[in-house]
């Protein structure tokens, strides 16, 4: 208040004297004096009303929230670029924003901003002191210093003019409302941030639980079908072959070890799936005779591979499901792996019947394993199922080629 004071008192003084010394203007007198006490009692109100105002938004007067002029120091957890766009974006979006200047590489963000009129556009606008000095438009300038993944924001908000004319006007709080508007607006992009990552996190564990729990049931069924024809058929054979029988029933007894859930859930091995496969292939192949034949070629050195079990299992049983066991003449089984680089193809084919046969499933097994190499392997991860030239179906499975010792934690992205 002294400050506006002062200062007008001055710049009113020195123009009366000019005005004294000046022949036309010594028959006004004394309407020079009238005119210069009415521009000090506005500059009193406005004062008053900025100080009023300040009060209202701020909640309270200090010497930072009464200034035309306001900084603001924001840390924001994201690296720079991040922090930027988010900046940049909070900026575009303030109300009476024009003239935006955009500079990503140096992270530096410029924008005019129109000031409003708090009190309407009545009379009093054009009697306002405050409008003769300098310009009615405000400015804001950003920048963005980068740090160990964070990203430090140093905002100003002032009036366009010189900082001299802040001896002679106030800027109704616009500034301060400019400064608090932009701070608010970051920390509720950042929680905002925080609770979409929440939530796909909390959208992630639910999916793992689902993809665990299908994984449980595919262990608790154990096919029993497949099971009771097993059985049965072994206990034919026990009266008619029972060599036969007694393989058919070791074979069984391979498949189940290795179909029994694990304590822990951790990743198993192409080595073990595979032998899961074999002795399901074996069994069926006692079954089913010469209608059914296997060639298997996969690597030693990939044995060790880590693959979510059951997954190899999955695309066999479909092979024979809808493959081979409608087909009169039935046919054949590869199971093939080789190293691509960082990446191991794992396949599965048939020349059953393929896609044009009726009855060939829902696809919720191919789904499920797609969930699965998903949540544990991420974009590493794909399954690609084709028609086999010239006939049946190939189903390949891509997981990236790291080895059982380094476990889940690290075949997850």
């Amino acid at each position: 208040m002294a400050r506006l004071l002062v200062a007008w008192l001055v710049a009113l003084f020195i123009v009366l004297v000019v005005m004294g010394h000046s022949g036309p203007f010594r028959s006004l007198q004394p309407l020079p004096e009238i005119v210069a006490f009415m521009v000090l009692v506005l500059v009193v109100s406005g004062a008053f009303s900025h100080l009023r105002r300040v009060r209202l938004i701020a909640g309270q007067v200090t010497v930072d929230t009464m200034g035309n002029r306001q900084r603001r120091q924001i840390e924001l957890p994201f690296e720079a670029g991040e922090a930027f766009d988010m900046l940049d974006a909070t900026i575009r979006e303030l109300p009476y924003t024009e003239d935006i200047e955009s500079a990503r590489d140096s992270l530096q963000v410029r924008a005019k901003v129109r000031h409003p009129h708090p009190y309407g556009r009545g009379m009093r606008g054009w009697l306002n002191p405050f409008s003769w000095v300098g310009s009615w438009r405000n400015q804001i300038f950003a920048t963005v210093t980068p740090g160990d993944g964070t990203g430090s924001v140093t905002l100003l908000c002032e009036p366009e003019s010189g900082a001299w004319t802040d001896w002679f006007r106030v800027d109704d709080g616009s500034n301060l409302v400019n400064a608090e508007a932009v701070t608010r607006a970051l920390v509720r992009r950042v929680a905002e941030r925080r609770r979409r990552e929440q939530q796909a996190a909390a959208q992630t564990a639910t999916d793992k639980e689902l993809a665990q729990a299908r994984l449980n049931l595919l262990h608790a069924q154990v096919e029993p079908h497949f099971l009771y024809n097993t059985l049965a058929s072994a206990q034919y054979l026990t009266r008619t072959e029972p060599a036969q029988a007694d393989r058919m029933l070791g074979h069984l007894i391979q498949y189940l070890r290795h179909s029994l859930p694990s304590a822990e859930e951790t990743l198993s091995t192409l080595g073990e799936e595979l032998e899961r496969a074999r002795a399901y292939l074996e069994i069926l192949k006692i079954r089913m005779g010469p209608r059914l034949e296997l060639k298997i070629e996969v690597p030693d050195a990939l044995r060790a591979v880590t693959l979510p079990p059951m997954m190899l299992q999955t695309l066999v049983e479909n092979a024979i499901k809808h493959g081979l066991e409608p087909k009169p003449g039935g046919g054949t089984v590869w199971i093939l792996a080789r190293r691509d680089g960082g990446s191991v193809a794992i396949t599965v084919a048939d020349d059953g019947q393929g896609f044009g046969a009726a009855g060939g499933g829902t696809g919720i097994g191919l789904r499920n394993v797609r969930e699965r190499l998903q949540l544990v392997y991420g974009p590493r991860a794909s399954l690609a199922v084709v028609a086999n030239v010239p006939d049946g179906v190939a189903a390949t499975i891509t997981v990236p080629a790291q080895q059982a010792a380094t476990g889940l934690a690290e075949a997850q992205p």
